[in-house]
């Protein structure tokens, strides 16, 4: 899909496109961008605010334009793309075991190593 979205209208319409195609009530976005300003990110934010999907964003660096647009921003406050990069990484495993655990009953957690 990115690389088609890419390759046709343009590639900082790769995630506004997809939005437009498969956003539905009760979404929310998800961004990573470590400097908050790729055009393509903060282009999902933009269309996101402007059709009622709540955004977070994981930011780096100053936190760009992305920062400031957003519902909530997870700010790296560092100016290294490999710290903040890996900061993202354990975000994202957080914010995964979370959304699993929240759909598992508890008995079948006690019982799982993760």
């Amino acid at each position: 899909m990115i690389t088609a979205v890419g390759n046709d209208p343009s590639f900082d319409e790769v995630f506004v496109y997809q939005l437009r195609t498969l956003a539905r009530p009760g979404d929310a976005l998800i961004t990573i961008s470590s400097s908050g300003d790729s055009e393509n990110v903060v282009g999902a934010a933009s269309w996101a605010n402007a059709n009622g999907i709540p955004v977070i964003s994981m930011t780096g660096f100053s936190g760009g334009r992305s920062a400031r647009i957003v519902d909530v921003n997870l700010h790296v406050d560092a100016n290294n793309y490999g710290i903040i990069q890996d900061v993202h990484q354990a975000l994202m495993h957080i914010l995964a075991q979370y959304i699993r655990q929240a759909h598992m009953a508890d008995d079948l957690i006690a019982q799982r190593k993760f």
